[in-house]
This record gives C-alpha cells, structure tokens and sequence, in this order.
C-alpha cells in the first residue's frame, strides 16, 4: 500500500489521499471573484485525483490583493461565485480549500508575465500596508505603517473572510503567513522594526499571526481542519529562522491549527535559497518532529517515489504539489498507477487511458 494513497483525516474531515494541490496564484479573478478559468483549473485538479485542491491566496480585504486580478473572500458575491466550484471539487473527490490572506507590502503590482510591476492609482493601484514603512526592494512603494487600531481590523477581516468560506462550501481553510506577505512581514525582523507589543521582539512580532489563527480558529468551525502555511526561513542572516519557526509551531497546535504548511522564502530580495529537490523538507521534518504537529512538505517534489519517501520517512503527513500539478493535472492518479495502487480514482471518464498497473515482482 502507498503511503500517499493513504487516506488521512484531520478532525472531522477524511481525504482520500495525502498529494493535494497547493494554493497558486492564477491572476485571472475579476474584482476577486472566481471565473470559468478557475472552475476548469481547480477542477481538473480533483478530477485529476488530488485529496484536496486548495484556491490561490484569496485576500481578506481588497488592499490585501497581490494584483488587482487576485482571488478575494471579502464579500458575500464572492462567497457565491466559488459555490459552484466547490461542488464540483467535492463532487469530485477532492475537499475543497482555500487560503485566505493579505499580501501587505507587496500588494499593488501587475500580473508576473506582465513584469511584475508596481501600480499606481491612475492604474487600479492602492497604498500597501505593512508592520513598519519599510518597501520591499529598491523601487517598490513604501507602504503605510498599520497603526494598532487598524490591526485589530485586520484580526476581524481574517475572521470574516474565515465565516465566508465556510458559506461558500470550503471545508479546509489556511492562513497565508509566508513568502513576504503580510503577516510573514509580522513575524520577520527584516520586516518589522516596530517598537509597540506588536513588533519590539520574537514574542511580540508572533503576537498579529497568533491573533489571527485564534479568531479564525474561533470563526471556523470544530469540526473542520485548520493550516497554517508559513515560511521556515527567510535564508538572510539575521532573518526569520528554522528555530523560529519550531517556536511558533509550538503555538499553533494549541490554539487549534492541524497542520503547518512549510513552504519558505520570499521577504527579501537578499534571500540566497539552496534549490534543490525537496528542499523545504528538512523543516517540515523538524517542525513535525520537535511541535509535535502535522505537517505538509511543498517545493520541488515532482516524482511518485520522492513523494512516497517523504512520508514513509515520518518528514511530512501530507505533499502538497504546485508547479508539478500545473504541469500534470492528473499527478495523483499517474503517481497511483506508478505506485501500484488498486481502486486509485480514476473517474469513469477517463478509465480507457488509464496505464496498466506494474507487474507485480515475481
């Protein structure tokens, strides 16, 4: 039996298999809702066989978007846009789940293959926001420093955004807290020189992430599963660490988080990142290990067998798959076939091409 094929059950909710879809940006949403795009992208994913196929980064207000054409959960037109697609993932298989989030300093750009750039108002641009008034790089907008007031709206917003998911038929719900964002600008000296409880140390800089995950947490119902994406490490010298990350994983379980997404990277153009086939692994093996928490591996796992051997060597519960996915939408079943795997879902449809099991050894 493969590991990976496992099924896996994080409270209430049972998913068929433990290689899920990780949430990736599409910039194709229309004032952050939903289009065929992503009904056809997302489900072709659980079609494909994935345990759970989460949505993009969905922001919790609209100065949280990345770009002007990212997902959004910030109001009740959104929540009906994205109910015909979980249907359709549920009906499928596949648990439907969304990440919500606020991208902070890096918000108001154009779309990666229209350079990335920043936008200005003439432009459907707005002022980011961030922990202190520090821009990203050279060339980026300062953003506004969130005074203490306007961080308690921010709490309420996750919660909110946490409330409407839940209507619009998400069963599996992650806080973005990695890759620069806005909460990850919380946690990172790099990015917060803030001077007041939310900023003057490593207990206060985890104050706003703890503060969120606990009325999500509370929004979001007991039944249903809890993740937390995080990144392990800035890879800059005197940044967010490994060690960082074990301590504020330490937090997160009791206040009710499942599973610790550990992807890396992304608040400093200074970042010197060691590419490398499951490079992100050796933090959820230590997350998973020293918090004593469920963890998911993401980043450079693109092969059936190095997935399996993530999890038969207790590094992760679960293998989260981004670029792979986009460039194999049925990896899952193709990974099932690869593995031996009986009764591996492939939906009727698509039986005729389904490969031949292995032969078993003689």
């Amino acid at each position: 039996m493969s590991l990976l094929h496992t099924p896996i059950t994080l409270r209430e909710v049972e998913f068929r298999n433990r290689a899920w879809v990780s949430p990736m940006c599409q910039y194709s949403s229309r004032n952050g809702a939903p289009t065929d795009w992503h009904l056809v992208h997302l489900g072709a994913r659980a079609t494909g066989g994935a345990g759970a196929v989460i949505v993009e980064a969905s922001a919790v207000v609209p100065e949280g978007r990345i770009s002007p054409d990212d997902s959004g959960i910030w109001s009740g037109d959104h929540v009906e846009a994205f109910r015909p697609i979980t249907a359709f993932l549920s009906d499928h298989g596949a648990v439907p789940g969304i990440q919500i989030a606020h991208a902070g300093r890096k918000a108001s750009v154009d779309a990666p293959w229209r350079g990335g750039r920043k936008l200005g108002a003439d432009e459907g641009g707005w002022q980011p926001v961030a922990p202190s008034a520090l821009a990203y790089d050279d060339g980026w907008q300062v953003p506004h420093e969130l005074s203490v007031s306007e961080i308690e709206g921010v709490i309420e917003a996750f919660a909110a955004a946490a409330r409407r998911a839940l209507s619009a038929g998400f069963r599996l719900l992650e806080v973005h807290a990695a890759h620069g964002y806005l909460l990850h600008e919380f946690l990172s000296p790099l990015s917060n020189v803030r001077t007041d409880r939310y900023g003057r140390d490593f207990e206060a800089r985890i104050r706003l992430p703890l503060e969120v995950v606990a009325a999500v947490r509370e929004a979001w119902p007991a039944e249903l599963p809890l993740s937390v994406r995080i990144s392990a490490s800035d890879w800059v010298d005197g940044g967010w660490s490994p060690a960082d990350s074990i301590a504020l994983a330490q937090r997160l379980g009791p206040l009710g988080v499942d599973l610790v997404d550990c992807s890396s990277g992304g608040n400093s153009p200074a970042q010197q990142i060691a590419l490398r086939p499951g490079y992100q692994v050796p933090f959820s093996s230590a997350i998973r290990r020293e918090a004593g928490i469920a963890t998911a591996a993401v980043g450079l796992i693109t092969e059936p067998l190095q997935a399996e051997e993530i999890l038969v060597a207790g590094d992760a519960d679960v293998i989260l798959l981004g670029r792979a996915s986009l460039r194999d939408a049925a990896w899952p079943l193709r990974a099932a076939v690869e593995l031996g795997v009986e009764g591996d879902g492939w939906p009727s449809q698509y039986l005729r091409a389904r490969p031949r099991l292995p032969a078993p050894a003689s």
